[in-house]
């Protein structure tokens, strides 16, 4: 193999490779939670969804018909949780429990830490983008739904 077809595999390797950089902006937002809404719907749960960007910052709260009241700042704390340590909720949980190293976090943030299932970085490789909340149903439910909607992440982005 000569240097030139050497240089063209190697930058045809990284262009095959090559996400574009995305931040969360309201268009993926709004896809991504309909998306996890209709996975509600099928489950039969009234959710909120919620997705914040990399900062925690609000971009789209959806609140389903029957959704409960409280679920609201729930959905949208889960993901400032998962922006301000880049890790699920549910992870969070397990690490917060009673002797384990970050026993206690629940009470930083001004209260805004959740340490239950149900919250999901959004991450395009290793960087983070933006953070899903999902509260109205079970623990697990809710965790499975910002779970899905983490897995259909790069579908979403495929249609924008």
């Amino acid at each position: 193999m000569n240097e030139k077809e050497i240089i063209r595999k190697t930058v045809e390797s990284v262009l095959s490779s090559y996400t574009p950089l995305q931040d969360m902006n309201l268009k993926l937002a709004t896809a991504l939670i309909e998306k996890v809404e209709q996975k509600a719907t099928e489950m039969g749960l009234p959710v909120v969804v919620a997705v914040s960007d990399k900062a925690g910052r609000p971009v789209a709260i959806h609140c389903m018909d029957g959704a409960y009241i409280g679920s609201f700042d729930v959905a949208l704390n889960k993901t400032y949780t998962c922006a301000a340590f880049k890790m699920s909720t549910k992870v969070l949980g397990e690490l917060a429990q009673p002797g384990a190293e970050l026993y206690g976090i629940q009470y930083t943030n001004e209260g805004k830490i959740v340490i239950f299932g149900g919250g999901e970085p959004l991450m395009i490789g290793d960087r983070l983008i933006g953070a899903l909340g999902v509260s109205g149903g079970t623990a697990q439910q809710d965790t499975a739904l910002a779970a899905y909607g983490k897995d259909i992440l790069k579908e979403v982005l495929q249609c924008q």
